[in-house]
């Protein structure tokens, strides 16, 4: 029995040190660091980002699809449209985090996301100006090397609180930036180093 498990273990890919549970891998493996380019999807990261903090990641995964079923999906204009009754539903929901700041933000957001797009076309084309429109790819070793903020979120997050964005520290922009591929953020010894850049959505 020890030798099977060992074998498993064995055959198992090397992943970054935070992917430890079942829900964990799969995002990692599947979608954290793989560039994004969707309007929608960017916008349902920039909700579930400031929904974590102060929280974990794993519970904002655990609540992610609840998020897109009372998000309306993440639809940008239908968020934008919300209003108190929906705000007091949302208070109401214990399957999202009932905090009215985060909801708050999360419309505004939104709002300030239909500027953007009016002005830049997409979010997708506006955000990715921050790296220049292609991935930073890093050369990371171990989790204790990666930075928890740079000067490219640091810059994302002073434009967007200037066009009326919260919950958008550089801390949290920098994480937006993990996530959706603008950054290659896995440790080098990772499986998923070489491919995520290469897999766009």
């Amino acid at each position: 029995m020890a030798d099977e498990r060992a074998q498993r273990t064995a055959d198992e890919p090397r992943r970054c040190e935070w992917a430890t549970s079942a829900l964990g891998i799969r995002y990692h493996d599947e979608e954290w660091g793989v560039p994004l380019h969707d309007d929608r999807r960017l916008f349902e990261f920039i909700v579930l980002e400031g929904a974590q903090a102060g929280l974990s990641w794993e519970t904002i995964l655990r609540k992610r699809e609840h998020y897109r079923a009372v998000f309306d999906d993440f639809d940008v204009a239908a968020v934008a449209a919300y209003d108190e009754r929906k705000v007091a539903a949302l208070l109401a929901d214990a399957g999202i985090v009932r905090n009215r700041a985060k909801i708050a933000a999360a419309i505004h957001n939104a709002r300030a996301v239909q500027a953007i797009q009016s002005e830049f076309g997409s979010f997708d084309a506006y955000l990715w100006r921050f790296v220049g429109g292609q991935p930073h790819v890093n050369a990371w070793r171990t989790l204790a090397e990666i930075p928890a903020s740079t000067a490219e979120s640091d810059a994302m997050s002073r434009d967007l609180k200037r066009r009326g964005f919260s919950f958008v520290g550089s801390t949290i922009c920098y994480a937006l930036m993990q996530a959706t591929g603008m950054v290659n953020d896995h440790v080098v010894a990772c499986f998923r180093y070489a491919g995520a850049a290469r897999k766009d959505n």
